[in-house]
């Protein structure tokens, strides 16, 4: 049963890794496009809005591996 929860915790650190990746990645498109002339409001509403469901997801996900923890791993809340 340990070993269950610990291959558990390791698979949740890996996927908010990996969306705390996307997130950033989408932190830096967003600001390109809103520098850009003529961008798309629409697609920039978007990706905003992507952007705000992804560090949600990173929230319960991290809630599922420390039930007491709201930071993100780089110590963001």
């Amino acid at each position: 049963m340990r070993e269950h929860r610990e291959v558990k915790s390791e698979v949740l650190r890996d996927r908010i890794l990996q969306l705390e990746s996307e997130h950033g990645d989408l932190d830096r498109l967003i600001d390109r496009m809103a520098e850009s002339p003529g961008t798309d409001d629409l697609e920039l509403q978007r990706l905003k809005k992507r952007k705000l469901k992804v560090k949600d997801n990173i929230l319960l996900l991290q809630l599922q591996l420390d039930p007491d923890s709201t930071k993100t791993s780089d110590g963001r809340a």
